[in-house]
């Protein structure tokens, strides 16, 4: 069966003429070595080239920072901190919410557990970032700038050790919680020396430490309860692990000593309706051909091993800050599958059961042909002018959508013309880059940006000049251009450039492209984005809303499908299947969630998600439909996908039903639109009549959605149908058939639970519809 690449870059070309180029970046470039093209801008090891260049980075188990003097131990090295469940800090119970859950929890900062120094490292310290890549950076502390002296960590996502490897230094291992005790524990292989310390809090480390010059037992010393001192002049890798398991573990951490990853990298390829991605990871050190890499995996990988991971899964677990508890798994590499992706999705309503659902009844029709010439009316080029690219995507986004809904689901093209016209004159404001603020080329870090930071506001439209938020901005440019052009083949042309260049800024495929780094804002790590970009942040990266990140996988898929870009088409397949995923375990709270802590899950949503803390609130309010709903919008095919209906039931019985804490028919403005609209993922007959009603208010409808859209939407979900004469068979799991002849037309909604299946038959006729 074909295997499809979902990695095949586009062309790696300069961007479109339009968008002119700038070396002059609100932040600077600094700190950052063996690296002249596309730096990673919204990956995990950020804190290390922002400002004081101290904030916390988060590897998962581990979190380590900068010292920088600071601290407990005023030390000058490279601190290690992981944090059990115990010393998490719970904010207050949110009364709002059935059970009472915290309104947030966060984990501890400046908890120096270990600290890999020097005693040359002082005030005249400098750290520099070498080689960012998307799973990896190497960090390097130097006792003066231009020393040959030097210790070089490489930080990579779910590593088991913390390497340091130095260059002739003398090792200084230090700790803010304190020492108990220090045991030399023998060498586990020729060559590599072991000592077991016990921290004055009751965990256990490990310490492997491997000299590349001589060979020689480095005798570390205990000098003090908070200071391990070794050799002068050592060259070599001393390794920290915590170790969780007693025997067991010093047997894993033991058989892999030595070495370490020094980078990572993702395949993938889709088959069917079966996507693999493997992620293998590049290795150093002692022995390296035949030393194993020991790393930990998060619970969203361990679900999804094949045969051959699994087997290779270690029981050793340590707790992650905000993703649950990591897995130990022996191996460089491997390999997750996910099943069941949505290949057949398209613009229609869709749903895992019934697929896309292209033909509406002649009900639903009208009801969304009588809607639409509100809203086609409205006026596109007006809309879409404004001083942002965020909400200006979104204005695009939802008139493409109506155009398509009336001309495809209402059957009526014409209607539809002159707002598709209007939309692609808007499109060209875009392309021609004569909005408000004109798109730029940043030559510094790599990437297209809007130029309205430049005049000094970082906060300007969300911060995109900073890289935050871009796949949620250019994928609602590219979901509006993937309707247009599939409407519209000819308008590809001159457009398509433009298109693909926003496609390589946010999710770019090719890790060699000279103008782009790869996969800025999904992480294929933790299988979602993280929208944070140039900003210093002491929690870490952190991501809003996982509905708009979808979005702009959905977006992916439906560009690529458009343009015939069969790679990008089942990447964004792939990456939907991974969000469902990845979802599901941390951000999208059902009351079986293991991964977040028990009381927080009743707020069923994450909320903000950092690396460092959970808070169910929003940038911008703390309204339970605002927290909920961010998590919503915009509804989508995709929507019925990630957001199970075990899920959309808890959340909505707890939150939004009549006696619940925020009833929806209370919501006021556009977020009760977005609600209703949701509710049509479990109950559509009460989302359609909603958005049927006569006295419909347009003020519910959010200014990146039209009740058009949503009329189609909720009766593709709900099997709104008009049968004349029909004969129709229920067939139950009871095994039991009830055949019913209709004699006289009739409306039917019908809301289908999972038990139930419904087959439509006409005598002397096929199918009904598509369901």
């Amino acid at each position: 069966m074909l295997q499809q690449d979902v990695f095949v870059p586009l062309p790696t070309g300069p961007v479109p003429s339009s968008v002119t180029s700038r070396n002059d970046h609100p932040v600077p470039r600094e700190g950052i070595t063996n690296s002249t093209g596309p730096v990673e801008t919204n990956k995990f090891y950020a804190g290390f080239f922002l400002g004081s260049q101290s904030n916390v980075t988060f590897t998962h188990p581990y979190s380590m920072a900068w010292s920088k003097g600071g601290g407990m131990t005023k030390s000058w090295g490279l601190a290690i901190s992981h944090i059990e469940s115990n010393l998490l800090a719970m904010g207050p119970a949110d009364s709002r919410l059935p059970g009472n859950p915290a309104s947030y929890y966060i984990n501890p900062i400046g908890i120096q557990s270990l600290v890999l120094s020097a005693a040359e490292l002082d005030t005249s310290t400098v750290l520099t970032t070498d080689n960012p890549m998307a799973f990896s950076a190497h960090i390097s502390l130097q006792p003066q700038a231009g020393s040959s002296q030097k210790i070089t960590f490489p930080l990579v996502q779910g590593m088991a050790f913390v390497t340091g490897i130095y260059t002739n230094l003398t090792p200084v291992i230090e700790s803010g919680v304190g020492f108990l005790k220090l045991v030399t524990a023998g060498s586990p292989r020729s060559g590599i020396f072991k000592y077991q310390a016990t921290l004055e809090d009751g965990t256990s480390w490990l310490i492997y430490v491997t000299p590349s010059i001589g060979g020689a037992d480095p005798n570390l010393n205990l000098t003090s309860n908070s200071a391990i001192r070794g050799p002068a002049g050592f060259t070599g890798t001393v390794q920290v692990a915590k170790n969780p398991a007693g025997t067991l573990g010093e047997k894993f951490y033991d058989n892999s000593s030595g070495v370490y990853p020094v980078e990572g990298s993702v395949a993938g390829s889709v088959s069917a309706t079966t996507g693999t991605y493997a992620l293998t990871w590049k290795k150093a050190g002692k022995n390296v051909d035949s030393t194993p890499l020991l790393m930990y995996a998060l619970p969203h990988h361990v679900e999804s091993f094949d045969n051959s991971t699994s087997g290779r899964v270690v029981n050793m677990h340590l707790r992650t800050s905000t993703k649950g508890n990591a897995t130990a798994v022996v191996g460089e590499s491997w390999v997750m599958t996910e099943a069941d992706l949505p290949m057949d999705m398209g613009f229609a309503p869709w749903t895992p059961a019934k697929g896309s659902v292209r033909v509406l009844s002649s009900t639903a029709q009208q009801a969304v042909l009588a809607a639409a010439p509100t809203e086609l009316q409205q006026d596109v080029i007006a809309q879409s002018d404004l001083d942002s690219m965020y909400f200006s995507g979104k204005v695009l986004s939802k008139f493409a959508t109506l155009v398509y809904t009336v001309s495809q689901l209402g059957q009526d093209p014409t209607s539809a013309a002159t707002a598709l016209a209007n939309l692609k004159t808007s499109f060209a404001r875009f392309i021609n880059n004569q909005q408000k603020f004109p798109l730029v080329y940043d030559a510094v870090w790599h990437g297209v940006v809007s130029s309205a930071s430049y005049g000094g506001d970082s906060g300007a439209d969300f911060g995109n000049t900073y890289y935050n938020d871009h796949h949620f901005h250019y994928g609602y440019f590219i979901h509006a251009a993937a309707i247009i052009g599939a409407l519209d083949p000819s308008w590809l042309t001159a457009n398509k450039d433009w298109v693909n260049m926003l496609v390589r800024d946010a999710g770019n495929a090719a890790a060699d492209d000279p103008y782009f780094p790869f996969s800025r804002s999904f992480d294929w790590f933790h299988g979602h984005s993280w929208a944070k970009g140039l900003f210093e942040s002491s929690d870490g990266k952190d991501q809003e809303s996982t509905s708009e990140d979808v979005m702009f996988a959905y977006a992916l898929k439906m560009w690529g499908k458009t343009i015939g870009d069969a790679s990008m088409e089942a990447r964004g397949n792939l990456m939907l299947g991974v969000l469902r995923r990845s979802l599901r375990n941390y951000f999208l709270l059902e009351s079986t969630n293991e991964n977040q802590p028990g009381g927080f899950v009743g707020n069923k949503v994450t909320g903000i998600l950092f690396e460092n803390k959970v808070d169910h609130t929003t940038y911008f309010g703390n309204n339970l439909e605002y927290v909920q709903g961010i998590h919503m919008l915009p509804l989508l095919p995709s929507s019925a996908y990630v957001r199970r209906t075990s899920f959309v039931a808890e959340e909505w019985n707890a939150i939004f039903a009549a006696n619940a804490s925020d009833p929806a028919a209370n919501v006021v403005g556009g977020w009760k639109g977005v609600i209703y609209a949701n509710l049509a993922l479990i109950d559509p007959v009460s989302s359609y009549n909603f958005f049927a009603q006569s006295n419909f208010d347009y003020s519910w409808i959010d200014g990146g959605a039209s009740r058009t859209w949503y009329l189609a939407y909720a009766a593709g979900m709900s099997c709104h149908h008009t049968l004349p004469r029909y004969i129709w068979l229920i067939h139950c799991r009871s095994r039991r058939c009830i055949i019913v002849s209709l004699s006289l037309s009739l409306s039917l909604s019908l809301s289908l639970s999972s038990s139930l299946s419904l087959s439509f038959f006409a005598p002397g006729s096929s199918d009904f519809g598509s369901n």
